[in-house]
């Protein structure tokens, strides 16, 4: 039996935030936080320490690469899954650089959301 996974999910559309929940809910694991901006997304890694986040690229307040950069100061070796539809060279290239441990491309199918957790299962 696999063990259940702590996840926070960061995205400012509250429609995708949703579906993600549900999808993680219906494979087992457990949603510990939902935040809307990239400052939520530092804030609920640092206080839950899940076993992956889920955060959106572009977003108000600090976008998806600043809190993947202070997520990833303070916990290096974090699973940070970094969701965009922005497939350009120059994003993938920064969120490789900054070390993400998973780009899903939007629009993603549900099987790809499964696969991420599934593939970095400790």
């Amino acid at each position: 039996m696999k063990k259940s996974k702590r996840v926070v999910i960061v995205d400012d559309n509250i429609d995708i935030t949703e579906v993600f929940a549900d999808i993680f809910e219906l494979t087992g694991n457990k949603v510990v936080g939902i935040g809307h901006d990239g400052r939520d997304a530092l804030e609920l890694f640092l206080k839950h320490k899940p076993d992956f986040i889920f955060i959106d690229v572009m977003m108000p307040v600090m976008n998806g690469i600043e809190a993947l950069k202070a997520i990833k100061e303070n916990e290096p070796n974090a699973k940070v899954i970094m969701v965009t539809a922005d497939n350009s060279t120059n994003t993938i290239k920064e969120l490789e650089k900054l070390n993400a441990t998973a780009i899903i491309f939007k629009p993603f199918k549900i099987e790809d959301i499964i696969n991420i957790i599934e593939k970095f299962e400790d």
